[in-house]
């Protein structure tokens, strides 16, 4: 059974940076699909980043881009979202996310099967 666990969420102030992490277990290969979600409230769930496929190809939310990046250590199936530049519109709880498919994957909640907890994010003065 895969599951996922994030952490590393808090309280920033406007213009700061944090960065989560995605702690993955019982994955059958390391080259799968992965992506960070986030859910403010009273809003849909929405993808923020997400390595679509084994060659590692990207896909960036136009909100985030050029401010947050995502990594993965293999060695550790952990996967790290840096955020920098935070603004309060970040606010949301955030959630890494693989598919049981590997193939066909994009950036929509829709496509992922296996879900963390999530992890909340408040950027506030």
């Amino acid at each position: 059974q895969v599951q996922l666990v994030e952490s590393g969420g808090g309280l920033v102030q406007p213009g700061g940076s944090l960065t989560l992490t995605c702690t993955t277990s019982g994955a059958t290969r390391d080259d799968y699909p992965i992506g960070w979600f986030r859910q403010a409230p009273r809003k849909e769930r929405e993808g923020v980043i997400c390595i679509t496929n084994r060659d590692g190809d990207t896909y960036y939310a136009e909100s985030v881009k050029g401010r947050f990046t995502i990594s993965r250590d293999n060695a550790k199936h952990t996967v790290y979202l840096q955020m920098n530049s935070l603004k309060p519109e970040d606010t949301a709880v955030y959630y890494c996310a693989i598919p049981e498919e590997y193939l066909g994957i994009g950036c929509t909640p829709s496509d992922y099967d296996f879900w963390g907890q999530g992890t909340q994010v408040t950027v506030s003065s």
